[in-house]
């Protein structure tokens, strides 16, 4: 059987196999109905089966959101959307929320022509190799889809508060930590920590300079970020900061530079 799934989701051209709108829809009507089974299917508490779904800064997202959430919905599924969000982020929210399932888009480190679609089980972590084969095997073996008119259409409502959720998580989690003093330098690439990690360090206590945090959906990790830590390096021993973060656009890889 063809495999969709890499070692980091799936990963395209947007409006390419396999992140076409056709596939991108079929995507979602097979992670839908992965849910949908008896096997898979954990109670909720209202009942409802919901999906969060979170982006980085990539103009190709939006269009995959909506396809994607077109397939979810038409079996009857709820989506509940971030906007932009990092990577853990979005693995955070869908445990704190109680989302049956988590949808990253996102390429990660990649330039701003590609893109990707990661999952994340209800506990945060990402879908176990057997649940992408699951997905895989509804996608390819049933090409003719079930009767839609069966299911009520899900809902889509967005979760307004979602940087902030995660913002105050990160603080919590280092609450003990005081940064009055120091000064940190903050390389964002451009991507979905932009308006995140400058606020935690500040809110912290430190002094920041932030760079390269002005997303316009083509300039995500170009020639910034994790990728070019060379960058921050320079600018470190330029303005005698303390340490400093490099991250990737979807915030789950960074590099740190320290005073030297």
């Amino acid at each position: 059987m063809e495999r969709l799934f890499g070692t980091d989701g799936i990963r395209g051209i947007p409006g390419e196999y396999p992140l076409s709108d056709g596939m991108v829809f079929k995507i979602g009507k097979a992670i839908a109905h992965l849910l949908l089974s008896k096997k898979y299917r954990r109670k909720t508490t209202d009942g409802n089966l919901k999906i969060i779904m979170g982006k980085d800064t990539r103009l190709s997202c939006q269009r995959i959101e909506v396809v994607f959430a077109s397939g979810i919905t038409s079996y009857g599924v709820d989506v509940l959307s971030t906007g932009i969000i990092p990577t853990p982020g979005l693995a955070f929210l869908t445990k704190e929320l109680k989302a049956d399932i988590g949808v990253m888009i996102s390429a990660s480190h990649n330039r701003a022509e590609e893109n990707g679609i990661k999952l994340f089980s209800d506990s945060g972590y990402k879908l176990s190799q057997f649940e992408e084969e699951q997905i895989e095997k509804f996608i390819f073996s049933y090409p003719v889809a079930p009767d839609l008119s069966l299911y009520n259409s899900g809902s889509v409502s967005s979760i307004e508060d979602g940087q902030k959720r995660y913002i105050d998580f990160l603080k919590s989690v280092a609450a003990p930590l005081e940064l009055n003093g120091l000064k940190i330098i903050t390389d964002c690439a451009h991507g979905a920590l932009s308006n995140i990690a400058p606020v935690v360090f500040k809110d912290l206590g430190a002094e920041v300079i932030s760079i390269n945090d002005e997303p316009n959906g083509q300039n995500i990790n170009l020639n910034c970020g994790a990728l070019h830590p060379q960058n921050l390096s320079k600018l470190v021993s330029k303005y005698k900061a303390d340490i400093g973060f490099s991250f990737d656009g979807d915030g789950d890889r960074l590099i740190l530079t320290d005073e030297k």
